[in-house]
């Protein structure tokens, strides 16, 4: 890991910074140590969405795996090999080095910035804001990295000279102390302060909105405990909800990407990239088209009259199956992080489960509107739908799973979280998938090849600690 992030750090630090720091660094090749750490934050928020974000192969595959989209001529992925792209390299270059390791930085350089007399009454307030908003980026790449994984370096992931060769900490004792570590933030951030003043990108540095990402980051992390600690999970949602979490879209945590060259991930891969390899996946049109659902002409293209989609690990050619839907091919459609829509299905879940947030049929219909309004539906349309598909309280995981499925369609890797916890809805195995995949839809990704090589005690422990490194292997919250 070591020879990753030393290779890549320097590189990456110099992309991040904008024209003026660029000038700087063209004089001295020692700046990136002494560069404002808004554009650290500035790169690391784009890096970090780039990657929620793309459907590049090599990188995220995650609207394969969950079957919303089919590849028209490479079917690798699509059939579950993502070891010889090593689209685990990428994860771990684009979370590790490029979003933690930036953020790393800025937090040195923070905390040794030195005030000037007209700063100095306020900014040990605007640091403390400062320094959570970096760390609840942080907590968020983390859990990323936990979800997919498992068991991932952590303590000693970030310092390559202390630690080249970090070890791997627990999952379970991960999300603890990402749980502390958000409480902490939340805490200490003060809405009558300051933070940035520039390039923090998500919020521009609005410290209010950010304590509202900090408590929805709570729920997302408790939501994902509910059936290996269910009374952490429990106490961790209720702070989220009582904190006051992100219920609109006004708040949504989303990167407003620009016109060339800092578009979308969406539109570089469909429009930018001269290609066309993704069309939609057949068992997701089919269940919007047998559920009657309104948001199917945002999701897809009609081909033919028609909305078509591809057998899930065969070649789908774009001449008689539906392309993504027009939002893909748009410059500045935004980033999502974390939205008020996954917010509502997790208050939903936690509902069904235990009671918490109030009636489970009452936000589940809100939790379906949300995504309705999200893609330009209207109550009216949601109210139609949801009274053809109303809560069932006797199978509560198929009415979430099934309905988060569909609403989360934008947002792949919250999609395959959903499914892991709730086991709806039933996906089938792609067709000539891997022998890897041992006949089923992976449920995590493997580690980078490049650990095996660079880190290899380390990676054996974390292997074994696991129960083997496999697509099949669960990671340690799902349970069922």
């Amino acid at each position: 890991m070591k020879k990753i992030l030393a290779s890549i750090l320097l590189v990456s630090l110099l992309q991040s910074c904008g024209r003026e720091s660029m000038s700087e660094i063209n004089t001295d090749p020692n700046s990136y140590y002494t560069t404002v750490p808004s554009t650290l934050v500035t790169y690391a928020e784009k890096q970090l969405t780039d990657y929620v974000t793309t459907p590049n192969v090599n990188i995220n595959n995650f609207r394969l795996t969950m079957q919303y989209w089919q590849e028209t001529t490479y079917l690798d992925e699509s059939q579950y090999d993502f070891s010889t792209r090593n689209v685990a390299n990428n994860v771990w270059l684009y979370l590790y080095v490029r979003t933690l390791k930036n953020l790393d930085q800025a937090k040195k350089l923070i905390k040794a910035y030195k005030p000037t007399a007209a700063e100095a009454a306020t900014w040990p307030n605007t640091m403390r804001n400062q320094l959570a908003i970096v760390d609840l980026l942080q907590v968020y790449t983390y859990q990323i990295l936990v979800d997919t994984h498992g068991d991932v370096p952590y303590k000693e992931s970030l310092d390559i000279d202390m630690f080249p060769l970090p070890k791997y900490d627990s999952g379970k004792d991960i999300y603890a102390d990402l749980i502390a570590r958000t409480k902490t933030n939340i805490a200490n951030l003060d809405a009558s302060g300051k933070s940035f003043s520039s390039g923090e990108k998500i919020y521009n540095g609005n410290v209010a909105k950010w304590k509202k990402f900090g408590n929805s980051l709570l729920i997302k992390l408790g939501i994902a405990l509910a059936d290996s600690d269910p009374a952490l999970a429990q106490s961790t949602i209720q702070a989220g909800i009582t904190g006051g979490a992100i219920m609109s879209s006004a708040d949504d945590c989303v990167l407003p990407y620009l016109t060339s060259p800092n578009y979308s991930q969406l539109y570089t891969n469909l429009v930018a990239s001269n290609r066309t390899d993704y069309v939609a996946g057949r068992p997701f049109v089919n269940y919007l088209k047998n559920s009657s659902d309104p948001r199917i002409d945002q999701y897809f293209q009609k081909i033919n009259g028609d909305y078509v989609g591809g057998a899930i690990g065969e070649k789908s050619p774009a001449t008689v199956n539906s392309l993504p839907g027009t939002f893909a091919y748009v410059q500045t459609t935004p980033g999502i992080l974390l939205n008020s829509t996954e917010i509502a299905f997790y208050i939903a879940e936690a509902s069904a489960r235990w009671g918490i947030g109030g009636d489970p049929a009452t936000n589940y219909a809100a939790a379906v509107t949300a995504s309705f309004k999200q893609w330009g539906k209207t109550t009216a349309e949601a109210a139609t739908y949801l009274a053809a598909h109303p809560y069932d309280a006797a199978n509560w995981k198929k009415s979430i799973g099934e309905q988060a499925w569909v609403a989360m369609y934008d947002q792949p890797l919250a999609s395959f979280n959903f499914w892991r916890r709730l086991d709806f809805p039933v996906l089938l195995p792609a067709t000539n998938a891997v022998a890897e995949a041992e006949g089923k839809v992976p449920v995590r990704l493997k580690y980078p090849v490049s650990e095996q090589s660079t880190n290899p005690g380390n990676y054996a422990a974390g292997s074994a600690a696991i129960g083997g490194d496999k697509l099949t292997t669960k990671v340690f919250w799902d349970k069922n």
